[in-house]
Formats: C-alpha cells, sequence, structure tokens
C-alpha cells in the first residue's frame, strides 16, 4: 500500500531552498504560494530528487473567497504520494497559476478540463483552450457562483 506523507513529512522531504513557498503545513498536505518564478523548480524538484515521478491528479476547488489547485503526486519508486494545494484567483479575480506541463505531460488534459469548468488560466500550457465545453460557452459551470 502507497504511504501518503503528512505535511511535516513533505516539508521535511522537499529541498529547503523552497521553504519560504510554504504557507502552512497541514495534516495531510502543504499549501503553498503561487510564486510564478519558482513553481516549476519546485515541482521539478519533487519530480527528480524526491523521485514524484507520477502526477496522479491535478484538480481544483472553489471556496467563493479564492480557488486552489490541487496536486496528487506519487512515487512509485519509494511507493509514497503527496498533496500540495496552492491558492489562486483571491477575491474570484483571474485566478491563474503556471502550467505543469513541461514537468509532468499528463497535466495537459487535466489542466485544460480545470480551465474550462472553473476558468483557472494556466500560463505557458501548449494548449490552453476548453476542453469539454464548446469555444462561446458562456462561464464555467462548476464555478460555485454559476448560474444557468
Amino acid at each position: 500500500m502507497t504511504k501518503e506523507l503528512t505535511g511535516n513529512e513533505i516539508k521535511s522531504a522537499i529541498n529547503a531552498k523552497f521553504n519560504d513557498l510554504i504557507i502552512s503545513v497541514e495534516h495531510d498536505h502543504l499549501v503553498i504560494k503561487n510564486n510564478k518564478e519558482k513553481l516549476l523548480d519546485f515541482f521539478n524538484s519533487l519530480k527528480k530528487e524526491n523521485k514524484f515521478n507520477l502526477l496522479s491528479s491535478v484538480t481544483s476547488v472553489d471556496y467563493m473567497s479564492k480557488f486552489v489547485v490541487v496536486y496528487h503526486l506519487t512515487s512509485i519508486d519509494k511507493n509514497e504520494s503527496l498533496i500540495i494545494k496552492i491558492p489562486c484567483g483571491e477575491s474570484r479575480k483571474e485566478p491563474s497559476i503556471i502550467s505543469v506541463t513541461s514537468v509532468w505531460r499528463g497535466a495537459e488534459l487535466q489542466e485544460r478540463e480545470i480551465y474550462d469548468l472553473m476558468g483557472i488560466y494556466f500560463h505557458d500550457h501548449p494548449n490552453m483552450k476548453r476542453l469539454l465545453l464548446w469555444e462561446n460557452f458562456d462561464g464555467h459551470p462548476l464555478r460555485k457562483d454559476f448560474v444557468s
């Protein structure tokens, strides 16, 4: 069975140069800053140094006051998994984050789905367009404030 790392175990495992990204250490995850300049280095470090070579999923949560992008990563070599959460779009204004498709190719369709249904834009995504809905569809139907 895969071991799920606690927030403290995740913090201990990451490179100390990324400690300034940490907003909070929770029971089962880390919350980190949406820092465009450092996020790709952070995720590359998780993949290369910490062997979290599988992006199990990317999803998002609408808390009304902000959006949060959630990354579930797995290390097949170490049989461990972890969760990273990144807040974006405070006050619901232009939610965006850097794309991780350059780190894990499997993020491409998941990020497009989040963009389509939640309206979170992924910078540097190779094909950032709607995935499920048509291009002229008005709004993002998984947002809590979406009205049909």
